[in-house]
């Protein structure tokens, strides 16, 4: 993320990393007692399978039902929690809340679902307009898209298969292709990133073309476009070398945010369905493996690519930070690069930003109806069907106790 060397102008690499992710007082420390107080009951609240299933069930029909009352009850609860506003302006106190923790912000349009040329074009402008509001902002260095919020999913999948193109979908393709270059040729202009997000398996051969095309374009002197990579996949760490020998002999600089996935149970579900072997990793243990030596990868040449740890896990935050400091690497250098989502993992985030490294949250913007969907998957992460409590709610509670506020 290019901007960021002018938020932490001086922070180097020092022999011994002090970074302790159970600190609960930095982690919340952006946080009033109203606010954490509200937060743990929040989690509480979601920690409850029961509820939740019954909530977002409910939740989507009011929604739908456009009922006034459940609209504003979402936006002062679950809204608050994990978006920053209905709108860019809106946005803007969460995103200086963030930046007086010198925590950076990667700005994501939240509407899902698209269906028509003309949502496809909304989109396109919103993320355009996410960018030029960006530019104003030394801590909002990337904004992030979905191809399929700018692209049909039938046209994706059809791009795939090798389906041979028609008039009406070479067409399509190339408005597709129009609209992902407006939107990277505007970033390339303000220096700002963007971050593509991976999706499905089915479409994602198809993102990784079009990925690849505005890489080729755009990250010749710096690091613009960014393709993201599932580390659950079986194959994306050898697609991440691949990857990275492309641009080598391209001539360009690879982008590249990693994540563990999404997608995992409709992925292997489809695959027992259609009787194709599934495209995850046998288990857990092989995940952490491969996303660690994706981790490692990208830190040994960081001069040339351009990367991201996406993820919540303490164990890969602490593997590159530990490279960062044990190889002398600026902790601000714009390459390496920490991020996790508004309102999730503050034991991360505010602590890697203490440390002085490169970290940012995603925060999600959206009108509260468009945004519904993935609420519904921020709080079905933290409920509970053994009753246990959620890391979220652990470490809440934690630091409301250290306040003496229980």
């Amino acid at each position: 993320m290019e901007k960021t060397q002018a938020i932490a102008e001086g922070m180097v690499g020092e022999d011994i990393l002090q970074i302790n992710f159970s600190n609960t007082e930095i982690a919340f420390a952006h946080k009033t007692d109203a606010e954490l107080k509200k937060a743990a009951w929040l989690f509480k609240m979601m920690n409850k399978a029961w509820l939740v299933n019954m909530g977002s069930e409910l939740g989507l029909l009011a929604i739908r039902l456009r009922l006034p009352f459940v609209e504003t009850i979402v936006k002062n609860t679950i809204f608050e929690q994990f978006c920053g506003g209905t709108t860019l302006l809106e946005s803007m106190p969460s995103i200086d809340q963030l930046a007086k923790f010198n925590t950076l912000t990667i700005l994501d349009y939240g509407a899902e679902a698209k269906e028509t040329e003309e949502d496809y074009n909304h989109t396109m402008k919103e993320t355009i307009r996410s960018i030029e509001f960006a530019k104003h902002n030394d801590f909002v260095p990337v904004v992030s898209a979905k191809i399929s919020g700018l692209a049909r999913f039938g046209l994706l999948e059809s791009l795939q298969k090798g389906e041979p193109f028609t008039d009406a979908t070479r067409q399509e393709y190339k408005v597709v292709l129009k609209r992902m270059d407006a939107i990277c040729h505007v970033a390339c202009t303000h220096g700002v990133g963007v971050f593509f997000d991976a999706e499905e398996s089915w479409i994602q051969d198809s993102i990784d073309h079009l990925v690849t095309v505005m890489m080729r374009r755009y990250n010749r002197e710096k690091v613009v476009v960014y393709n993201t990579f599932q580390l659950y996949r079986h194959d994306r760490l050898q697609f991440l070398f691949d990857s990275y020998q492309l641009a080598k002999r391209g001539g360009y600089k690879l982008g590249a945010k990693m994540v563990r996935g999404a997608y995992m149970d409709k992925e292997r579900e489809r695959a027992a369905e259609l009787g194709y072997p599934s495209p995850i990793q046998p288990n857990k243990e092989a995940t952490d493996d491969a996303f660690n030596t994706a981790i490692r990868f990208c830190v040994d040449h960081y001069e040339e690519i351009g990367s991201c740890n996406a993820s919540h896990n303490a164990a890969s935050a602490r593997l590159q930070a530990e490279l960062i400091v044990e190889k002398g690497i600026p902790r601000n250098h714009p390459h390496l690069n920490f991020c996790q989502l508004y309102g999730m993992s503050d034991h991360l985030t505010f602590n890697l930003a203490k440390a002085g490294f490169n970290v940012a949250k995603y925060v999600v913007y959206g009108q509260v109806k468009e945004v519904v969907p993935y609420l519904i998957r921020r709080a079905q992460e933290n409920s509970s069907v053994t009753g246990d409590m959620s890391r979220e709610l652990e470490l809440v509670t934690k630091e409301v106790k250290r306040r003496g506020l229980a």
